[in-house]
């Protein structure tokens, strides 16, 4: 469980994060959406102790990031290119990762021939350096680095970008049947509303860094109430 208490964080007078209270039960699997400047990639920051609060907390299993690093066991996340090690390959990035976490490298293989569909043939067994990869496939390495080692919260800030539709469609496919058959809490930012409420259980809407609507996502509520409030910000 995730437990955001009067979470704020202000760049200037820009007020970037500024959120009372939000519960995120074990399980969910939640889109977060909202415009450029709504906050998204500042609420992932603050979730993964990458930036520092103004006021109040994050606490994941009871734990506060900027206090512990005992949530870094079952937490995974890819923000951006600047999580990778881009002068290794990919194979070599995973088993990096895999080190770190005492896998064996025989298990990091296995592992990898499930996402051997998503990868399309373009970012296993290339032996090319990360950064000579496309900002796809820099994407895919991101996203199967973080599902690899299999943790409990997956926390990922725009998937979808960079991705051709076939592999939007394979992600949202892995995403969903990750969540099922583990039981992991997976949070995912996307100005895709399409596939957002596609995937998600669940879906907060934030603007200007503060909760304007939590969705549960069931039957086409969270579509009429989301394209109806876009279209009025169109």
């Amino acid at each position: 469980m995730i437990e955001i208490q009067n979470l704020k964080k202000s760049f200037g007078e820009t007020t970037a994060c500024d959120i009372p209270s939000l519960q995120i039960n074990d399980g969910d699997l939640l889109g977060l959406v909202g415009n450029n400047g709504a906050g998204k990639t500042t609420l992932f920051r603050l979730m993964l102790d990458l930036l520092q609060a103004d006021n109040g907390r994050v606490l994941i299993d009871g734990i506060d990031p900027s206090l512990s690093e005992d949530w870094k066991q079952s937490t995974a996340a890819h923000i951006d290119e600047s999580f990778l090690i881009d002068y290794l390959t990919p194979e070599e990035y995973f088993a990096f990762l895999a080190k770190l976490s005492g896998m064996p490298q025989a298990e990091v293989d296995e592992r990898l021939k499930q996402f051997e569909h998503f990868a399309g043939g373009e970012v296993l067994g290339q032996k090319k350096l990360i950064r000579n990869l496309s900002a796809g496939n820099k994407q895919k390495v991101g996203i199967i680095a973080t599902l690899i080692r299999q943790p409990r919260l997956v926390i990922l800030d725009e998937p979808f970008n960079f991705l051709d539709p076939s592999s939007q469609n394979i992600l949202k496919r892995l995403l969903t049947e990750y969540n099922q058959q583990t039981g992991a809490t997976i949070l995912l930012s996307s100005h895709n509303l399409q596939h957002t409420i596609d995937i998600s259980t669940r879906v907060v809407l934030l603007e200007k860094g503060h909760v304007v609507n939590d969705i549960v996502n069931n039957g086409d509520e969270a579509r009429r109430l989301l394209v109806s409030y876009f279209e009025e910000k169109a």
